[in-house]
């Protein structure tokens, strides 16, 4: 899922549970604008860091232990990457999503739709 800074849902993928999150990430990304994208450690490689450099953002994202030269990040700005987790303990207000009821992923999908729809009303 993509938010903006306000912790809202901007875009978001529906993949299997096994996915990884980086394989959508240049999904949601693409067309998008901003001055900085926050995310997690997980989402550290250079070909992400590219992508984002291409949109002319700054990519805030601490580095994987894995990776030789340490790349540094602005921790005060990291900091904000909390409104996600926030994005997404909203969309749980509505059990549906939390329990995941629906069978099918056009269903779900509808249904996130419908709770975004909320949450930007609210």
């Amino acid at each position: 899922m993509l938010a903006d800074a306000l912790g809202r849902p901007l875009r978001f993928v529906i993949t299997a549970g096994q996915t990884g999150d980086v394989t959508q990430a240049p999904a949601l990304l693409h067309g998008q604008n901003g001055d900085a994208v926050l995310a997690d450690k997980a989402y550290d490689s250079n070909a992400m860091r590219a992508i984002i450099a291409d949109m002319g953002a700054t990519a805030v994202i601490p580095s994987n232990r894995t990776r030789r030269i340490i790349i540094p990040h602005d921790t005060t700005a990291y900091k904000l990457r909390n409104r996600i987790e926030r994005c997404f303990c909203r969309l749980k207000h509505f059990r549906r999503l939390a329990t995941r009821y629906d069978r099918r992923s056009s269903h779900f999908a509808g249904f996130v739709h419908l709770a975004a729809a909320i949450i930007w009303g609210q």
